[in-house]
């Protein structure tokens, strides 16, 4: 893993602890005006991954293509 990927897993677990200290104190109105955000977060945070996937697949394809013997 990335250094960057270690940081994002790290903001995600936080946001999920903090989650889930509120929801058991009660405060689940806290938690249900949260939700949205929460939802974005995870979004953005796939889409950053899956994009980072397919550039280095991108990279590593145009890699193997250029070690092909010249004609």
């Amino acid at each position: 893993m990335t250094s960057k990927q270690v940081m994002t897993v790290a903001v995600l677990a936080a946001v999920l602890a903090w989650s889930t200290v509120m929801t058991v104190l009660g405060q689940l109105a806290a938690v249900a005006a949260l939700l949205p955000s929460l939802g974005l977060l995870i979004q953005q945070i796939a889409a950053a991954l899956s994009a980072a996937d397919s550039r280095s697949g991108t990279t590593a394809a145009a890699a193997a293509g250029s070690e092909e013997p010249s004609r």
